[in-house]
């Protein structure tokens, strides 16, 4: 076996050797004399008075706890804490603060969520070192912990030692002081800061603050936590100060760092302001989910696909160029792609692992760990093998040991138990992701001169067809990792995303918990959620509305991308054989571009015009301009003449993504995934559509960036018998079953004696918008749900672009 390349763990950090002489020292019974000082230099604050408290009983804390440290061996706290039923399974460095603080101050219950054990963090608060579920460990945390209402047990190898007494002093719960922890206001504290350069404010000012909050300040960068320094050192180039900093891989961050630290009373991640890391050979190295969403939103629009699907040979190896292709033996791929995201350890991590074939050379293993971004830090590596069945046994090996789970009944039974801490597969397709497939922004303007279709149609499927709706879409959903290929997955891991989705969805309707059991709950949801779909900025749901834009409208988006994918498949090579009229032909469908002197067209203006009111993003107010018309006659949904046949027929406005058109028209409307209180999903698993072009357009808007969109106009037949709500429905599974036609009722509805009929018998509620009856409707506009999509048929498509003109709309005539 020969390593070609290793990056992050060739060599022992100063971290990792610090911990080997830890160690040694507390192999021999005692702590070593520096980890004594800076134990001792925790305790106090800049005044010299001790943070766990106030005082006499703090000051009497920080002599028992010198006392303790003096006196007690390393096996004497594990028996003391073993004695009385605490966890002796943490990092050796923090067992002697355990064991302190039980002695002082009483023995910890266990986590009243999970049964846990509880730890104290930066002497700021007491958090849980358990786990909810195999997907989330424990975000339980309290500054006042429960204690066991019991004496201290003593272990007798301590009876007769020299602070016997002084322990036995403290063992009665009558006589236990309540400890009282450092402020968490104070996001500074236990930090050493260094300043450099002309700052918005002098260095005497942030003295001042950063020791008000905790902190000191140093005029060199020996010891300290980071250095601070104004933008203009880094044009200049910077002093010696600064690279003294950077050669020893301290941060060196902007003044913001301090600024948002103590708006936000936290110490802020220091990587999210760093100034100078770009500078290095390797890169920024800013993971993704501490980046500012500006700027990772710019990495990501910018950033290719670094594997594609099932056979997509990892970018980063650069075996691609060599002919390097996906091992495959006895009908298994060896390419499986990981994912963790546990919220209760701030854990968002990505894994990827590779047999690779290369002509006339070894089989290659490649290795991946780490963040989206942040490179320089992963743990890679990619070796050569001369024995197959000996790399195929360490693929499997380090399967097992990633997941917690056996290789081969997961790849050919889909068969998978996720396990506390450990990695869970992200089941990739055998495709080509649009990211990479679809055309890139070079491409669009040759393969839509090279179209045989009208050149309407053909600029329509050239949108379509191209990387960029589906680029911006995961973006704006933070499903946007390039490094895994979130738009090419099996129907297996979409339904195993769907199941954990619905599962929740009914768990947030019967659940009576509130507080800490409550977050705990969705916490862990997130995690699991956040697992299965890696993201690139995952979040803690808090409720229906962010479950239902940040899950159920996320899957929905991920699901029709992934069918526009395998549409599309690779159009990466030559575009002059016309690939667009390749993939208008696979659509199964007519689309042709509306006369604007046509009857229809005018029709369809008028309903826009008279049913819209602008789309409000901060102060700005967006009108539309109508840029054309496309009538669409698709053969996966049922014909126009089909639905004539149907009663009570309606001409409807429906919102989507332009991402998720290419879906829409191939196979028809699906249903809502879920139910929810909320827009979109009040009425259960049902297409839904409104009245008022201005609802609709709140889905098409995506950025004052991008301002270019759709509209689609439907026909749908609402059935004999129309259910009117002016609420959620208690049960929408009986509305479901019978697939009963709904209207519910919002704030705002069209004037009725205005609406006209179309086609004879299809009518349009086109009128203007005005207030109804239904003033705390949670529905601004009305809302009609069809629970069979066979009801359902997309007769046109707006193409639409949002303008600053207030609410003037523009009709553009053809040139």
């Amino acid at each position: 076996m020969k390593v070609h390349e290793t990056r992050s763990h060739a060599h022992m950090s100063g971290d990792e050797q610090k911990k080997g002489n830890l160690r040694k020292h507390k192999a021999e019974g005692k702590l070593p004399e520096a980890e004594q000082s800076q134990k001792k230099a925790k305790s106090e604050n800049d005044n010299g008075r001790s943070v766990n408290g106030a005082g006499e009983a703090s000051s009497e804390y920080n002599e028992f706890c010198k006392a303790v440290e003096e006196n007690l061996s390393v096996d004497q706290i594990k028996e003391v804490l073993e004695i009385n039923g605490q966890d002796c399974s943490a990092p050796e460095e923090t067992l002697l603060a355990q064991c302190q603080d039980l002695l002082f101050y009483g023995a910890l219950e266990k986590c009243p969520l999970c049964r846990g054990n509880l730890i104290c963090e930066n002497e700021k608060r007491f958090i849980c070192g358990g786990e909810i579920s195999e997907w989330c460990s424990c975000v339980y945390s309290t500054k006042d912990p429960p204690r066991k209402e019991e004496p201290v047990k003593i272990p007798d190898s301590i009876m007769n030692s020299a602070i016997s007494d002084l322990i036995k002093k403290h063992q009665d719960p009558k006589s236990r002081p309540k400890r009282e922890l450092g402020s968490a206001d104070k996001p500074f504290a236990g930090m050493m800061i260094s300043l450099m350069g002309r700052l918005t404010r002098t260095h005497q000012y942030w003295k001042k603050k950063i020791e008000r909050n905790g902190g000191k300040v140093s005029n060199t960068v020996q010891g300290v936590k980071c250095l601070v320094v104004s933008p203009a050192e880094r044009e200049r180039g910077g002093t010696s100060k600064m690279v003294e900093a950077m050669e020893q891989g301290l941060p060196v961050v902007s003044e913001a760092w301090l600024i948002d630290s103590m708006e936000k009373h936290e110490a802020q991640p220091l990587e999210a302001y760093d100034v100078v890391s770009d500078l290095s050979v390797e890169g920024k190295g800013i993971s993704w989910d501490k980046q500012d969403p500006s700027e990772e939103a710019i990495e990501s629009l910018s950033a290719e696909l670094k594997m594609y699907g099932k056979r997509g040979v990892y970018m980063d190896t650069k075996l691609q160029g060599r002919g390097g292709k996906i091992f495959e033996k006895d009908g298994l791929l060896y390419n499986c792609a990981f994912s963790i995201c546990d919220l209760g350890k701030a854990r968002n991590e990505y894994c990827i692992m590779q047999l690779i074939t290369v002509p006339e050379s070894n089989l290659n293993m490649y290795f991946k760990r780490g963040k989206v971004g942040d490179d320089p830090n992963a743990e890679e590596r990619l070796e050569e093998w001369e024995d197959e069945d000996a790399a195929i046994k360490e693929f499997a090996r380090l399967f097992e040991e990633i997941t917690g789970n056996e290789f081969e009944p997961w790849e050919r039974e889909k068969k998978i138990q996720k396990k506390p801490h450990k990695f869970f597969p992200i089941d990739m397709d055998d495709g080509i992701e649009v990211r990479s497939g679809a055309l890139g922004l070079r491409q669009l303007g040759v393969a839509s001169a090279h179209c045989k279709l009208d050149s309407f149609v053909a600029n329509f499927i050239k949108v379509l067809c191209g990387q960029e709706i589906y680029k911006y879409a995961l973006m704006e959903l933070g499903l946007d990792p390039p490094d895994l290929p979130m738009g090419m997955l099996t129907d297996v891991h979409l339904k195993r995303c769907e199941e954990a989705l619905l599962e929740f969805v009914e768990k947030v309707k019967t659940t009576k918990e509130t507080g800490q059991k409550a977050e705990a709950m969705w916490a862990d949801f997130s995690s699991r959620w956040f697992s299965l779909l890696h993201s690139t900025r995952p979040m803690r749901l808090h409720d229906v509305h962010e479950l239902a834009d940040h899950a159920a409208s996320a899957f929905e988006t991920v699901r029709d991308i992934n069918t526009a994918s395998r549409l599309i498949g690779d159009m990466r090579g030559d575009t002059l054989d016309d690939p667009l009229s390749d993939r208008y032909n696979k659509l199964g469908c007519k689309i042709s571009v509306l006369d604007k002197e046509s009857e229809d067209y005018k029709m369809i203006v008028k309903y826009l015009e008279t049913t819209y009111e602008p789309v409000k993003v901060s102060d700005v107010e967006y009108g539309v301009s109508v840029q054309n018309v496309f009538a669409v006659e698709s053969n996966a949904i049922p014909s126009l003449d089909d639905i004539k046949k149907l009663p009570n027929k309606v001409l409807l406005w429906c919102g989507s993504r332009s991402s998720n058109l290419l879906r829409h028209i191939y196979k028809g409307f699906l249903p809502a995934v879920c139910s929810l209180p909320v827009p979109g999903y009040m009425f259960g698993r049902a297409v839904v559509c409104s009245d008022a072009a201005a609802e609709a357009a709140r889905y098409g808007f995506t950025a004052v960036d991008r301002p270019e969109g759709f509209l689609v106009l439907a026909v749908a037949s609402l059935g004999e018998e129309v259910t009117e709500f002016t609420n959620p429905p208690e049960d929408t599974k009986t509305l479901e079953e019978k697939k009963i036609g709904v209207k519910g009722l919002g704030r705002k509805k069209t004037e009725e004696s205005e609406h006209f009929m179309w086609r004879d018998d299809i009518k349009v509620p086109c009128g203007r918008l005005v207030p109804s009856e239904h003033k705390d409707s949670p529905l601004e506009y009305n809302e009609y749900a069809v629970y069979d999509p066979k009801q359902t048929r997309i007769r046109f498509l707006v193409e639409v672009k949002y303008e600053d003109k207030g609410t003037e709309i523009v009709d553009v005539e053809p040139e």
